[in-house]
């Protein structure tokens, strides 16, 4: 193969946006890259680079593929506080079934139509519980905040390096709080949750307190100056 994507003594190969994505999507979004997709299709990254601009375009056009399948269902009978318990616990096993999409949606949300077309689906089903269109906003960004960050954490073990040496350190961590003089008494007695079932019960718990700083129809100039009183350095 020369610099052109021509393979020597062949056909030039076949390079098309549709295709970058599809051989992207292949890959997943933790295995994304230019390189990597170049390699996939049998061309030269500067072929590549007469489609996309670049890593940042790559990983949009490849992520919003992926977002374009997520389909948050809304049950109009659920509360605020049940509606976005439900949309976190949609968010995050879609994010968690697609590797590395969490992190793509950490860096910046929305990217592209598909992120926007998220967020006006989740601001309307805000509205439609008396919420208005800001305060929708920041209501969903900081749900969807909370559990692409939850979801980029519970991804990490797993893409260590070494997994197994991970978990000899939490192994080892659990051992030493359970043998603490003064901590592990009460550490010993905690309930056992799954990793899962802890994410749920923290992010109602993050819910609970949005919603009551946060109801419907507060206007979120009120929300930011109620918030800013509590001091303590930052």
């Amino acid at each position: 193969m020369d610099s052109t994507g021509r393979r020597r003594g062949g056909r030039a190969a076949v390079v098309s946006t549709e295709r970058i994505v599809r051989a992207g999507r292949g890959l997943g979004m933790r295995h994304l890259g230019v390189n990597a997709v170049a390699a996939e299709l049998g061309v030269s990254a500067t072929a590549l680079y007469r489609h996309i601009e670049g890593r940042w375009e790559l990983e949009r056009l490849v992520g919003e593929s992926f977002l374009a399948e997520l389909v948050i269902r809304d049950a109009p009978e659920e509360d605020v506080e049940r509606h976005l318990v439900s949309f976190g616990g949609q968010l995050r096993s879609f994010l968690l079934s697609h590797p590395g999409l969490a992190s793509y949606v950490q860096a910046l949300f929305p990217r592209g139509e598909s992120g926007v077309r998220l967020l006006l689906d989740e601001v309307a089903a805000l509205e439609r519980r008396g919420y208005a269109t800001d305060a929708a906003m920041v209501l969903s960004g900081a749900v969807a905040s909370l559990v692409t960050w939850s979801a980029v954490a519970e991804e990490r073990p797993t893409t260590a390096a070494d997994p197994a040496g991970y978990e000899r350190e939490r192994d080892a961590v659990v051992a030493m709080l359970n043998d603490h003089a003064r901590l592990g008494r009460a550490h010993s007695g905690l309930p056992s949750v799954t990793p899962k079932e802890f994410s749920r019960l923290l992010l109602i718990a993050e819910i609970r307190g949005l919603v009551s700083v946060a109801p419907p129809g507060r206007p979120v100039d009120e929300i930011v100056a109620e918030l800013s009183t509590v001091g303590g350095p930052w």
